[in-house]
């Protein structure tokens, strides 16, 4: 079953017009939640995003938040989800091409999952990764159909055998191409503040939270290509990727080439959190 406009219907029910803005132009906006134990993670933090998103994009949402928050219950429900991601995507609509907004087209909404287990063995032995150069749009806070920069990111890392890229604008590292990525330095947690170049990842947000209860000292402040080769650990964060070692970066070893101990305490702390959040009476 998937989530279209605001019914629930078989995947061979949907249909998506040749003329819909988010094929032609990529105008919308998306958001992927993950499930655990058959409970969302963060659900609400998610869709307080999405409407963000849609709200910079001048995009009226179809229906309210609230609506939409029961339909993904029960998607994750009919499709039996107990571990994976819900994606979920608002287009503009459908209307004849042209460049400007429509004056008659009414949002659509789909939603689908994706059954998916932890990926156990990346966060347990880390990833290499690859840096270079970040060539996307300058509103990366929104979280936009207009992915092709993250894409060509993406596939020149898989080209060098790598799990992600870490993107450098004008010597400054902003992001992964799917990620939010954080150095340790002296005891001390650094990350990219959140502005117009940066996603605010919501595991990124988390991340945070977690380092305060964890009383490791945290600077939302942007940091160097050279700070980053002489990091003492990298990791980086997604929904999908929780909180993940990086343990190579243009095949030079982070850590001797092993997750480093406050990743590993992060880590932790991120089940625990999985634990506190979805393992309850109430879904959420």
């Amino acid at each position: 079953m998937i989530l279209y406009d605001n019914r629930l219907i078989s995947r061979e029910e949907a249909h998506i017009d040749v003329e819909d803005r988010a094929y032609q132009f990529g105008d919308g906006v998306y958001e992927m939640i993950r499930v655990y134990h058959g409970r969302s993670f963060y659900m609400d933090e998610h869709l307080a995003r999405l409407e963000r998103s849609a709200r910079e994009i001048r995009l009226e949402l179809p229906y309210p938040i609230a609506e939409l928050k029961q339909l993904l219950h029960e998607l994750i429900r009919r499709n039996q989800l107990e571990e994976g991601n819900i994606y979920i995507q608002v287009s503009r609509g459908t209307a004849p091409r042209y460049h400007g907004f429509p004056d008659q087209a009414r949002p659509l909404t789909i939603a689908y999952v994706q059954h998916a287990k932890r990926p156990l063995a990346e966060l347990n032995h880390g990833i290499r990764a690859i840096t270079t150069d970040d060539i996307r749009w300058l509103r990366c806070d929104i979280k936009s159909l207009n992915l092709l920069g993250a894409v060509l990111a993406k596939q020149t890392a898989i080209d060098h055998g790598a799990k992600e890229a870490i993107l450098i604008r004008d010597g400054v590292v902003t992001e992964g191409s799917s990620t939010n990525i954080f150095i340790i330095k002296d005891g001390t947690l650094y990350t990219h503040p959140t502005n117009h170049l940066i996603l605010n990842g919501i595991t990124r947000q988390v991340v945070l939270k977690l380092a305060d209860e964890c009383e490791i000292p945290f600077s939302e402040t942007a940091f160097s290509k050279e700070e980053l080769d002489q990091a003492d650990e990298v990791f980086l964060s997604s929904t999908t990727m929780e909180i993940c070692p990086i343990v190579e970066i243009d095949n030079k070893p982070v850590n001797q080439g092993v997750p480093g101990p406050i990743t590993k305490q992060l880590q932790e702390a991120f089940v625990n959190e999985i634990k506190r959040t979805t393992l309850s009476d109430t879904p959420s």
